[in-house]
């Protein structure tokens, strides 16, 4: 009745089970509207409310809670969602009730802001010294003029000293509703007695989902085609990418997804000319990776990792795409590049870690995510093909890279 969504997967045999409780709410949900009102929050709030969290009314902390009861608990938040999940092989339905009671019932005073402040500041600088918080953060704010995912999701130094305890009130009152979010369980738990103790715990109202505000459409064109900056590297680390639009919720999204990384891994797998003749040469090695990230109303495919000429990368990128676009793809490379996408998928169902994120993200994006194995059966070579030229066109495509700084000076 309060509108919150249940997954579970029972995994009979299992001893091990894990739950996931996720908020469609990440850190570049700066703006939106609720009822009415136009909400502004500062950057990093999605952040700051996930710490925060942990802290209970009656001044036990969750994470210790979970942990004295034999669960390995944690969080996270990402650009377009926020998770808190525990495993455990004992005492689940214990571990499922702190879970759900600590994330439903806020708790923040000035005193404790004020003091979360400080440490957070301290994270934000150890984390504009990462490389690859760096090279990310460069590439993001060519891609995009002004979505909010141009910038970090755990704010700057200043922008969280303007978070109080009302800012997170406010938008744990409207982010947090369960018509907002999603219990995700795979294990060994019985899926109704799940969702007894949910409904037993959680607010029974059900509230309106917020609407984030993203701004105005993007150019598909970036901002700008590079950046660079020194750092204390060995070797120079680089990101390449290009932004697209995202297909509409349910089905279209989740073919748009599909296609999306079948497409790369024809394109740019361990298996691509594109990867064996750059790693040949030198010019790439086994950290290179490229994936397609969805969120803010958005999507940017984004490929990179360490290279002594990260130019040469994309200027054999954009040779690669005009090859497909002239010759399209190899059938019988693509038949094998979609056999290892099945396998992938398949070893991902042992992991439930990763099959609770894919249901809650799937949960958010209309779709289910076990429907892939029939989806890409029905994707084509020539849909991949169409894909890549349309997405990865060298005007579209934005180069960051982090070169080593010059120790002496």
């Amino acid at each position: 009745s309060n509108g919150l969504t249940v997954l579970a997967l029972p995994q009979p045999g299992f001893i091990r089970s894990f739950a996931m409780f996720a908020a469609n709410y990440g850190g570049a949900m700066r703006r939106f509207t609720l009822g009415n009102q136009v909400i502004d929050t500062p950057a990093g709030v999605a952040h700051f409310l996930e710490h925060k969290m942990f802290d209970m009314p009656n001044g036990e902390n969750a994470l210790s809670l979970l942990s004295a009861s034999g669960a390995s608990p944690n969080a996270w938040t990402s650009s377009g969602m926020t998770a808190y999940h525990f495993s455990s092989t004992s005492k689940f339905e214990e571990n499922l009730r702190t879970l759900l009671t600590f994330v439903s019932t806020p708790y923040f005073t000035p005193e404790s802001v004020a003091k979360e402040q400080g440490i957070i500041g301290q994270e934000i600088r150890m984390t504009e010294d990462s490389p690859y918080f760096a090279v990310y953060v460069g590439l993001m704010r060519c891609l995009y003029a002004h979505n909010p995912i141009r910038d970090s999701v755990i704010g700057t130094v200043e922008s969280i000293a303007r978070i109080s305890d009302k800012t997170l009130y406010d938008c744990h009152r409207a982010f947090y509703a369960p018509s907002n979010m999603t219990l995700c369980v795979a294990g060994g738990p019985d899926p109704d007695g799940i969702a007894a103790i949910a409904g037993e715990i959680l607010p029974a109202e059900k509230l309106p989902v917020p609407e984030p505000d993203f701004g105005p459409p993007e150019s598909p064109i970036p901002l700008s085609p590079g950046t660079e900056k020194a750092m204390a590297v060995s070797a120079p680390q680089f990101m390449l990418g290009a932004k697209l639009t995202p297909a509409e919720n349910g089905e279209p999204l989740h073919r748009q997804e599909l296609v999306g990384a079948l497409a790369l891994r024809c394109l740019m797998g361990r298996s691509s000319p594109f990867y064996t003749g750059l790693y040949a040469d030198g010019l790439l090695s086994n950290d290179f990776s490229a994936d397609v990230d969805y969120a803010a109303g958005t999507a940017a495919i984004i490929a990179g990792g360490e290279s002594a000429e990260p130019g040469r990368v994309r200027d054999r990128l954009a040779a690669d795409v005009e090859r497909v676009v002239k010759s399209g793809l190899d059938e019988a490379a693509f038949g094998r590049a979609r056999k290892a996408a099945y396998g992938s998928r398949l070893r991902g169902l042992e992991s439930f870690e990763d099959l609770c994120f894919n249901l809650a993200r799937g949960h958010f994006g209309g779709y289910c995510p076990l429907d892939a194995f029939s989806l890409l059966s029905d994707i084509s070579a020539d849909e991949c093909a169409a894909y890549i030229a349309e997405n990865l066109a060298p005007e579209r495509i934005a180069l960051s890279v982090i070169t080593p700084a010059n120790m002496k000076g």
